[in-house]
């Protein structure tokens, strides 16, 4: 590792521009986890527009998210020896780059083409965020603009549908992308004012068989889940994909083991409550993004609302997690996070049940009632678990153990897209007796009983998350019990 100069810590002039520093961090953080799911209210209007069925357009959305898991980890990496800050700026450039180009697109492959422009982007700034926090913030300071960063991620990931269901109504599916450009080229002269150039470069080598090995197993397995809901499980195509899949996951696990400088440090799961707050992260961001794909076409299918108006009931869950997400996060460094988030969880499985019980005529009142909850147990479970995540490991790896928080965050959304479609497809086409992969016109019911089925499977995800978390709590208390008596 080389350096230069004085720390960040010790520079003053670097120390008062700290918080401002994590404004323009989090403003692309908020930007590229909501270019996420901000697309999703608009899948209808691009369903009708571009005169596609709806398992073509999802993957305007999809492509997004695979492409950022593909190569997070790489720029992770890359920004440890290039400098995190100017991989984080490159970064910035490349989504605004791909925001604007996005709004020009007039078919879906171009669209695709621009989305993973900005995905790549995307990742950039999402792999080195929270490890230029770890560089500037004080230890006394850290944990809370993590906490802070964790924020907006979940804010970001979760007020996609709600924001763009407005932007959608008012001025266009292209604005959703083009609301990026002014945003981030504030953000971007407000942040080549406030960043410090980078003082850490690490002497490494880029890990080229992992980074490659890691981006055909995500490319593989979610074509291959993806393009499964249209072609058939049974189709040799998409079995090859899997096994292909399979096979790349195996001999990435092998070769990051044997390499002395690998691309993702396993040594981190070897810490079990670690792995078991990453997982429970993973379950819980599969059940909302079933929750956020389903949801905007039963607002405006089913009960009939607009996109301006969908959006607005489906601001009650970023606007219930907003106010919810600060207060759990300042009552866990009272209460400690075990019980926080085992409480989030239970919420958020009630919710969901409500959910599965709604039908084409439920009053606007209850579904946002169901909403509203949703979003309160997830208020409740994101900050104290991001903040279980990162005091479990220690302060050297934190670097690594944000970017495997956001491969982990993104890679959950991508599997919630795909166990929603794949439920919602597979329970149509048996109700009808033929495969199916779009809306069926003046057939609601059909619609309805495979959305029930989604959010029955979504809160069942949620309730083994409930469990593991509830066995954190009991192992907690007894550690705290022991360490007590002794």
């Amino acid at each position: 590792m080389s350096s230069i100069g004085t720390t960040y810590q010790e520079d003053a002039a670097i120390q008062k521009k700290r918080w401002i520093i994590l404004i323009v961090l989090n403003l692309f953080t908020f930007m590229s986890t909501l270019d996420g799911s901000i697309v999703n209210i608009a899948l209808p209007v691009l369903v009708k527009e571009l005169n596609l069925p709806v398992a073509q357009v999802e993957w305007v959305t999809t492509g997004y998210l695979m492409a950022i898991c593909s190569i997070i980890l790489f720029f992770g990496k890359l920004g440890d020896m290039a400098g995190k800050i100017r991989i984080f700026k490159i970064g910035t450039i490349i989504f605004i780059i791909g925001s604007l180009l996005c709004g020009l697109s007039g078919n879906l492959p171009f669209l695709i083409i621009s989305r993973v422009v900005q995905a790549i982007g995307a990742s950039m700034t999402m792999a080195n965020s929270q490890g230029i926090v770890t560089d500037i913030f004080p230890a006394n300071e850290r944990g809370k603009a993590l906490g802070l960063i964790g924020t907006f991620v979940s804010l970001g990931s979760i007020a996609g549908p709600s924001l763009g269901g407005i932007i959608v109504s008012t001025l266009g599916w292209e604005y959703i992308f083009w609301v990026n450009v002014p945003i981030g080229l504030i953000a971007i002269a407000l942040g080549w004012k406030v960043l410090p150039k980078d003082l850490i470069h690490v002497k490494s080598k880029i890990d080229a068989p992992g980074s490659l090995l890691f981006a055909v197993f995500i490319v593989t397995l979610f074509a291959g889940l993806l393009l499964g809901q249209q072609l058939g499980y049974s189709d040799g195509r998409i079995v090859t994909a899997l096994i292909v899949a399979a096979a790349a996951f195996l001999a990435f696990i092998i070769v990051e083991l044997k390499r002395p400088q690998p691309l993702l440090q396993l040594s981190l799961f070897k810490n079990p409550l670690f792995s078991l707050s990453i997982l429970c992260a993973f379950l819980v961001f599969v059940a909302n993004f079933c929750f956020n794909i389903i949801a905007p076409f039963y607002a405006q299918n089913m009960l009939n609302l607009s996109p301006f108006y969908a959006g607005f009931l489906l601001m009650l869950f970023p606007i219930a997690m907003v106010i919810v997400a600060p207060l759990s996060g300042a009552l866990s460094d009272r209460i400690g996070s075990e019980s926080l988030t085992f409480a989030g969880l239970l919420v958020m499985v009630v919710a969901q049940i409500g959910l599965a019980r709604l039908h084409e005529g439920s009053s606007v009142v209850l579904v946002g009632l169901w909403i509203a909850m949703l979003g309160i147990g997830s208020g409740l479970f994101q900050s104290p678990n991001n903040s279980l995540i990162m005091s479990k490991v220690p302060r050297t790896q934190l670097g690594s153990a944000g970017s495997v928080n956001s491969l982990v965050r993104n890679v959950g959304m991508v599997v919630g897209i795909t166990v929603a479609t794949t439920i919602l497809f597979n329970v149509m086409s048996s109700k009808v007796g033929y495969r199916v992969n779009d809306l069926i016109p003046g057939r609601p019911e059909i619609f309805l009983s495979g959305m029930h089925v989604v959010f029955m499977t979504s809160s069942a995800i949620c309730l083994v998350s409930a469990v593991l978390t509830g066995w954190r709590l009991v192992t907690a208390r007894r550690g705290k019990r022991a360490q007590a008596e002794a």
